[in-house]
């Protein structure tokens, strides 16, 4: 890991959880410029470095990578996975109610192997990212095209060795619900949970 994301990676085992880009809350951009990023990071003059630093997080062995607050890419740390694990694993109303039945297809596709989405199954894999109810990670295709792959959460943490300890939902909940109200808190953020719609 380059120097510049040691302060990076410092921060994000300091509050839990990391988001790319937000207006208050701690936020990779943010700390790679030294201030606040208003308006497109692209664009920002420290762009390139932002993502360089956005990717070697995502490949940290202590970091996953989820949409997890207001729908924007939030970086956890290791501590917060059983909590996420516990909460995608759960299935509960607010993540399949509301699901379209082309995400139900899609979803019952993904807990019997890892999937690779193309552009026909991009809103229902988005519907299942926003959910918590699959690990979706970017990739580049061989064509230079971008594409997810989508596995279950019972599939990624086999895969990653990630079983940690079991928690129910109530309590994975209320655990995401603590730190993400102590950092709206004193960072005057706004930052939702899934559930919190």
């Amino acid at each position: 890991m380059a120097s510049e994301s040691l302060p990076v990676l410092a921060s994000l085992k300091e509050h839990g959880l990391l988001l790319h880009i937000d207006a208050n809350l701690p936020n990779v951009c943010a700390l790679v410029a030294g201030a606040a990023v208003r308006g497109s990071w692209w664009a920002h003059p420290r762009g390139h470095e932002m993502f360089r630093v956005g990717c070697e997080l995502a490949e940290h062995p202590d970091v996953l990578v989820t949409k997890l607050i207001s729908g924007k890419i939030t970086y956890l740390h290791r501590a917060l996975w059983p909590a996420v694990i516990a909460i995608g694993r759960a299935r509960e109303p607010w993540q399949i109610e509301r699901l379209s039945s082309a995400a139900r297809d899609l979803l019952a596709d993904v807990d019997r192997n890892p999937i690779q989405t193309d552009r026909r199954v991009s809103k229902p894999a988005s519907e299942l990212e926003k959910n918590l109810l699959v690990h979706s990670e970017q990739l580049h295709t061989e064509v230079g095209a971008h594409a997810r792959c989508l596995e279950s959460w019972d599939h990624w943490s086999a895969r990653t060795g990630s079983t940690g300890k079991q928690i129910t939902a109530v309590h994975a909940r209320l655990t995401l619900e603590s730190v993400m109200g102590s950092l709206n808190q004193k960072f005057d953020g706004r930052g939702r949970l899934p559930w919190q719609r």
